[in-house]
This record gives C-alpha cells, sequence and structure tokens, in this order.
C-alpha cells in the first residue's frame, strides 16, 4: 500500500512540484504575519503614544509592505517571495515559458500580484468586522439602520458561507492536485492563468548572474531616475529580507508555535502570579469613586472592565472609545473590543 501512495507525494514526470513543497510554501508567509504583528505588539506596548499607530494600522503598512516584496520577486524570479524561498517559478498555464530570470510580466503578474497580496488582506478585514459584529450582536446593540446598512448586516450574515463554499474549494482542488488530475493545487494560481514548476539549474545561473540596474545617466528623465531608484531600494529591501528570512524562518514558525493561543493558555496557567493589593491611598477614597465612570464622570451602568487595565467603565461609554481609538483611555495601552469584560454583581 506504501509503494502503490508513494508517487501522491513525490514530483510528477512533468516536473510537478510535489503537494508538500506547495504547501510549505504557503505557510511560510502564514508563519511571517503574525510574528511580525506580535513584534510591533511588543514595540506598541513599551511606547504606545510613539508606536501605537503601528498597531492600530499594522494590516495596511503590512500589505503595502507585501506588495513590494512580490512585486519584486515576481519582476525578478517569476515567483512569489516564498515560492523563489522553496526554488519554485510561475510559469504560464498555456505552456509559453521564458526563463525566470526575465520575470512573470503580462497579465499574470497583476493578477498574481492582486491575489498574493490584496485578496488576503481584504479577507483579514471582513474577519475583523465579522467579529466586531458578532461583538455588537452579543451586547445587543441595536442603532437605527437604513437600507444601506441592512444590506451591510445582510451581507455579513452571508460572508460565513461564502468563506466556507470558498474552503471547500481550496480542499477539492489539492485532492485533484495530488491525485493528478489537476494542475494547481490553489485556486488562487488557476485564476492567475499560472502554474508552479521548480527553478532549473539554468534559471538560478541567470539569476545570480543577472546585473543589477544600470546607474541613471545625464540624459534620463525625472520618472526614469525615480523608478529606478524605487527599483534600486526596494531591491535591496527585499534581498535583505530574503536572507534574514533565509537563516529565520525557523524561528518565526517557533514564534508562531510559542504565541498560539492554545499555547498560550497553557504558559499563563503555569506562570501567572497573584494578583497584588490596590495600593494603601487609594482605600480612603475607594467608596467615594468606585461607582464613577472615568470617562463620562457619571455613576457607572452595564459595568465593563478593560482587561489590557484593569479600569471599570460604562459599557457604551468604553465600548465607543475603543472602537474609535483601539487604546485604554487611562493607560494608552493598545485595546481591542475582545479585551471588554462585562462584569456580573450578585444583584443582576
Amino acid at each position: 500500500m506504501a509503494e502503490r501512495g508513494a508517487h501522491l507525494t513525490t514530483a510528477a514526470a512533468d516536473d510537478r512540484p510535489s503537494i508538500f513543497e506547495v504547501l510549505a510554501q504557503e505557510s511560510l508567509m502564514g508563519a511571517v504575519r503574525p510574528a511580525l504583528r506580535h513584534a510591533v505588539k511588543v514595540l506598541a506596548e513599551s511606547n504606545p503614544s510613539r508606536y501605537g499607530f503601528l498597531l492600530r494600522r499594522f494590516d495596511e503598512i503590512y500589505v503595502v509592505l507585501d506588495l513590494l516584496l512580490q512585486h519584486h520577486f515576481l519582476s525578478r524570479t517569476s515567483g512569489s517571495f516564498s515560492e523563489n524561498f522553496y526554488s519554485l517559478k510561475r510559469a504560464s498555464s498555456s505552456g509559453s515559458e521564458k526563463p525566470a530570470h526575465l520575470g512573470l510580466g503580462g497579465k499574470s503578474h497583476w493578477r498574481s500580484l492582486l491575489l498574493l497580496a490584496l485578496v488576503p488582506y481584504l479577507r483579514a478585514k471582513m474577519e475583523q468586522v465579522l467579529a466586531k459584529q458578532r461583538d455588537e450582536d452579543e451586547f445587543s446593540i441595536r442603532l437605527p439602520q437604513s437600507r444601506m446598512q441592512r444590506m451591510y448586516r445582510a451581507f455579513l450574515a452571508a460572508y460565513p458561507y461564502v468563506s466556507m463554499a470558498w474552503d471547500s474549494w481550496v480542499f477539492c482542488q489539492q485532492l485533484l492536485y495530488v491525485f493528478g488530475r489537476a494542475r494547481t493545487h490553489s485556486p488562487f494560481l488557476w485564476l492567475a492563468g499560472v502554474q508552479l514548476s521548480h527553478l532549473t539549474g539554468h534559471d538560478i545561473r541567470n539569476m545570480d548572474l543577472k546585473p543589477a540596474t544600470p546607474s541613471a545617466g545625464v540624459g534620463s528623465s525625472i520618472g526614469d531616475r525615480l523608478r529606478k531608484l524605487t527599483s534600486n531600494v526596494v531591491g535591496g529591501v527585499a534581498v535583505s529580507l530574503s536572507s534574514s528570512l533565509s537563516m529565520g524562518v525557523f524561528f518565526l514558525q517557533f514564534l508562531e508555535w510559542w504565541y498560539s493561543s492554545e499555547n498560550q493558555s497553557t504558559m499563563k496557567s503555569l506562570t501567572t502570579l497573584p494578583t497584588p493589593p490596590p495600593p494603601v491611598h487609594l482605600q480612603d477614597h475607594a467608596s467615594k469613586h468606585s461607582k464613577v465612570c472615568p470617562l463620562c464622570r457619571k455613576c457607572r451602568t452595564n459595568d465593563t472592565v478593560l482587561s489590557t487595565s484593569g479600569f471599570v467603565f460604562c459599557y457604551r461609554c468604553i465600548y465607543v472609545y475603543v472602537k474609535a481609538n483601539m487604546r485604554c483611555p487611562m493607560t494608552g495601552y493598545p485595546t481591542e473590543l475582545q479585551h471588554l469584560i462585562k462584569i456580573y454583581s450578585p444583584e443582576s
């Protein structure tokens, strides 16, 4: 039985990558994003006033850098960053193949760039909006809705089913690829009109010997100079990132595991210390200010605590503030809506 199934995990005679290779290159970029996000989170928590915006705008900053990185590798190696890391390249599904060092080019280049960077960004944004919508439904926040808002909520209600259908398509495409019934393992590659193959020795030699971009001459236009300067800067950043990730890819995957939710729950149970008592000088004023919301300065209603700082507010006050500013109003710590915890008293 093992011999009969061995061909499913090895490269085919037509130089198709194995299923392990294509899934490994996909998981590489999936490991980079959470590791970078955690590094930015640590930096923002160390100085919220200076670096807090990096965490609040992390998705936008990441997608811009990802676009530049993927554009560079598609133009220089005919593959994405992770595909080049595993010595893979993209070739046209029509059968016309050109040397990898000349770049992908044409519509396939821009389709690949769109599907590699923008589509995952839009999907991540949709997941965040859906999570916020669930929070509003859970706390029964109902505002007057217009027709567009009702259509928006209907779209959010249908999105999980669309996502499930997409994941089913991906799974079926991978099964067909394993059994040799499909040329691509991902619908993204099919939509881009390309397929994956291994880099040849000729491709690698050409990429190593490819001359650098020539310096701008006296007669060059300002636009040409700017394009060449941008290409050199992006190329230098991409090469540096490639070299650093080549040495640190296993470390990044370790970070992804270390800061996963399952592992964090285990670590917290082993390392969490008892909460220290409040300062003595605050106990005299505890009865006077115990029911005052720090935001509206009125008696609190629907008490809600921020898990990031421990301060208690009115639910509506802190919900509106965190949704707009993404930080604690008292400490400035980066905060999201899932950090709001409802307090239930014995009388309620």
